[in-house]
């Protein structure tokens, strides 16, 4: 898991960040984008890291606790459900990634990032491959991603209780698809999501988002995503 940073420490590039996002396949709920850089030597080793959704909610929280005391800066960006209806879902996140590496307390040498580049960083970066799983400031980051969208999503089932976000996070799974049959999308649903849209159409047509931008689903120039599984 530390290979990358070794290698980058040894060419002369530290610190190393890495940057990760939660809730790309919700169809409900904020994007939530993740960074870390984690010390060098022992101290920067951390038992368990790993891609944040191998984890139970419990081990999540555990290394979350241990990643914010250990780091030597971390940060945690959160971008509304609007946001991702206005501006799509990969520019939110590339957008999303540059804010979180921004908001670092230190500028990083080089950058890792999961699955893909991140384009008009004034630093190197490499995007690893499922690098929450092979590196481990990568790793790091998507867990405090993680656990910051979980507790949102647990904070908005107290404001919408009948759709079980602090169950599915906002993911689609068989009970949030009734849930959205039965009552329609709220305003933290993302209407450019097709299941969405359906489930406005089937309910009328009516619900109106908080963004202002008319009828739900009706995002101008933005095509729809079908919401991913959790």
């Amino acid at each position: 898991m530390y290979g990358y940073e070794r290698a980058l420490e040894h060419a002369g590039f530290s610190p190393v960040a890495g940057v990760d996002e939660a809730g790309r396949g919700a169809c409900a709920g904020p994007l939530v984008v993740g960074a870390v850089i984690l010390p060098s030597g022992r101290r920067g080793r951390i038992e368990g890291l790993t891609d944040s959704k191998l984890l139970t909610p419990a081990r999540r929280e555990e290394l979350y606790a241990e990643i914010v005391e250990r780091a030597v800066a971390w940060s945690a960006v959160v971008i509304p459900c609007h946001d991702v209806d206005r501006l799509g879902v990969h520019r939110c996140n590339v957008t999303g990634m540059r804010r979180a590496l921004a908001a670092l307390e230190r500028r990083p040498a080089y950058v890792l990032s999961d699955g893909f580049a991140v384009p008009g960083l004034d630093v190197p970066g490499l995007a690893v491959i499922k690098g929450d799983r092979v590196a481990a400031c990568v790793a790091a980051a998507s867990i405090v991603a993680k656990v910051t969208r979980d507790r949102l999503m647990i904070d908005l089932h107290e404001r919408y209780p009948r759709y079980g976000f602090d169950v599915h996070k906002g993911y689609v799974t068989r009970d949030h698809s009734a849930a959205l049959a039965r009552y329609g999308p709220c305003p933290e649903h993302r209407f450019s999501f097709v299941n969405v849209g359906r489930a406005v159409r089937n309910n009328g047509g009516e619900a109106m988002g908080d963004a202002g931008y008319g009828p739900v689903g009706e995002v101008p120039g933005e095509g729809r995503t079908e919401g991913a599984r959790a």
